[in-house]
């Protein structure tokens, strides 16, 4: 999975959000690292909605605007959670063999 689709499901862990507040939480969430431009968020958006890991909540308009509101689905969840354990035995493997060579600051 790459870094910026974790952060867009993370992100919506707890909420449904629209768009620019999915944009606005995976940057703080990623502490800056993950900044995602309006071409990159929306197709991401439609590519996990088109592979049932995110679900449109609802829509409203503001100030004349269409904003439409995600939600992670149960398959999304799944998909963050499986990342999640394999990141962290990634950083455990990494970890260990950097202690083995002296190297590490744990």
């Amino acid at each position: 999975m790459r870094e910026p689709t974790y952060f867009i499901l993370l992100a919506l862990v707890g909420e449904p959000l629209h768009g620019y507040a999915i944009a606005q939480k995976a940057k703080s969430l990623s502490d800056g690292r993950v900044t995602l431009a309006a071409g990159t968020l929306y197709g991401a958006l439609e590519r996990l909605a088109a592979s049932g890991e995110i679900a449109v909540d609802r829509e409203e308009a503001v100030d004349g605007r269409k904003r439409r509101y995600y939600r992670l689905d149960e398959s999304g969840r799944n998909a963050l959670a499986a990342e999640a354990k394999r990141m962290s035995s990634a950083a455990r493997l990494g970890q260990k063999a950097l202690r083995n060579f002296g190297t590490a600051q744990a």
